[in-house]
């Protein structure tokens, strides 16, 4: 089992995961219009993705550049995610008709 998660596979589950779940969850919002919005979702999604990819890096034995990356990249999607939920809380359509 520590090969398993030494050698990041346990990384790569969680994330193929998340992908079908980003995947369900935009579809159920555009078929169905319940649930998240997808412009709402992705950013988290992004975030926790990039952080988990970090974790994957630091597992493996990636270079810190790679490591200080993909951080960035997760800090980015947190402020962008964090800078949307600040303006309050919205409906489908307001966040539909922005640009």
């Amino acid at each position: 089992m520590g090969g398993f998660f030494a050698s990041g596979q346990a990384i790569d589950l969680v994330l193929a995961v998340m992908a079908l779940e980003a995947v369900a969850l935009t579809l159920l919002y555009h078929w169905r219009g319940v649930g998240v919005p997808p412009r709402a979702l992705w950013p988290m999604l992004v975030a926790g993705a990039a952080l988990l990819l970090a974790l994957r890096a630091a597992l493996t034995g990636s270079g810190w550049s790679v490591l200080a990356g993909l951080l960035l990249v997760a800090l980015a999607a947190h402020l962008f995610d964090l800078a949307g939920r600040w303006r309050g809380p919205q409906t489908r359509e307001t966040l539909e008709s922005r640009p």
